[in-house]
């Protein structure tokens, strides 16, 4: 479990293919800290360390994972990083599982006084979790929706993205045309399984 609150930028250092990528990444973390099997977010994604050494950690990134992901599993990527939550931290976004629901298209990157206003493409089956000021997490990172736009073919949502996290993740580095990681509130999740039951 994560709250979307990001506390480093890691690169991945080297990909290896053996079956499931072996993902290497460089990162500031105190390696001395993390446990082998302890649960790390890579930009959205839920990852186990199978590996580790001062700087650095390993993750096996299944090919399920990297055909539902953005294309971020190459050397030279950077990813915003989350270690698990522990009971007792404060919840400083919102409950972020690390399951990626789908991958969403950069629309635009707007100047918005400091900020940046970002509007992302998606495609239609995830429209009926997103609402204007309800939670999204993109790349892993936990924002705010500030409103909602419904076509036939796709649904577009906004975002703007402070100053502190644009330095703080990768968001301050998006370009339109680019993709990224999308996991939707999970009590919208849970909310929209009861409506179809519902229904029944």
């Amino acid at each position: 479990m994560f709250t979307g609150i990001i506390t480093d930028i890691g690169t991945i250092e080297a990909v290896e293919h053996r079956g499931d990528a072996r993902v290497r990444i460089a990162t500031g973390y105190d390696t001395g800290t993390v446990d082998l099997g302890a649960s790390i977010a890579c930009s959205g994604v839920c990852l186990t360390v199978v590996d580790k050494g001062p700087g650095w950690f390993a993750v096996d990134v299944s090919g399920e994972t990297i055909a539902r992901t953005a294309d971020q599993w190459r050397a030279g990527c950077r990813l915003n990083l989350e270690r698990a939550m522990k009971l007792g931290d404060e919840l400083g976004g919102h409950i972020v599982t690390g399951h990626v629901d789908g991958v969403a298209h950069i629309v635009s990157v707007e100047p918005d006084g400091d900020s940046r206003r970002i509007l992302f493409s998606v495609p239609p089956a995830l429209a009926p979790f997103l609402a204007t000021k309800g939670s999204i997490t993109v790349d892993g990172v936990s924002l705010t929706v500030n409103a909602v736009t419904d076509a036939a073919d796709a649904t577009e949502f906004g975002v703007n993205v402070i100053p502190h996290t644009q330095a703080a993740t990768t968001l301050g580095t998006l370009t339109a045309g680019g993709t990224v990681n999308i996991e939707i509130d999970v009590l919208a999740r849970y909310l929209k399984r009861m409506e179809h039951y519902r229904g029944r």
